[in-house]
């Protein structure tokens, strides 16, 4: 699956897909996707239409700052070719660790994760603006390795 690097220029579509991919409340705009893709270490990647993942590297450590599907592209496999992305992005630029919040209800996240070997680490009480419970994982990374389960 061919995936491009995100830029703060391509912002706007990039919003429109986190706003069609997550509620209204936690649906992120296309300033606050530009300012994320500018942070020191941070990078995107996307399949225009489908979906993208900006994440970002420091330290020795890699977060998932989103991901996002939009709902007719969602069970084909774009989640995972992203996440394989950003883990390689991550490894790549030195991380040897991968975290992030996922909402505790969501199933279909949770089995994706767990799926490309994300273990839970801890939990955020009331983080979303639902009041959901936010669950933290992490995966170890291999430097220079392909992603196994990705």
């Amino acid at each position: 699956m061919t995936l491009r690097a995100a830029t703060p220029a391509e912002a706007p579509a990039l919003a429109g897909l986190h706003v069609a991919a997550f509620p209204p409340a936690e649906a992120w705009g296309p300033d606050a996707i530009a300012l994320m893709l500018e942070m020191p270490g941070a990078y995107g990647l996307w399949r225009p239409g489908a979906g993208f993942v900006l994440a970002r590297a420091a330290g020795g450590e890699a977060e998932i700052l989103t991901l996002a599907v939009a709902p007719a592209a969602r069970r084909q496999g774009i989640g995972a070719a992203l996440m394989a992305g950003a883990l390689a992005g991550a490894a790549a630029r030195g991380a040897e660790a991968m975290f992030l919040e996922v909402a505790a209800g969501n199933a279909a996240a949770l089995a994706l994760y767990r799926g490309l070997g994300f273990a839970e680490v801890g939990r955020r009480r009331r983080y979303y603006a639902d009041g959901a419970d936010a669950l933290v994982l992490r995966r170890d990374l291999l430097p220079g390795s392909a992603c196994p389960g990705a």
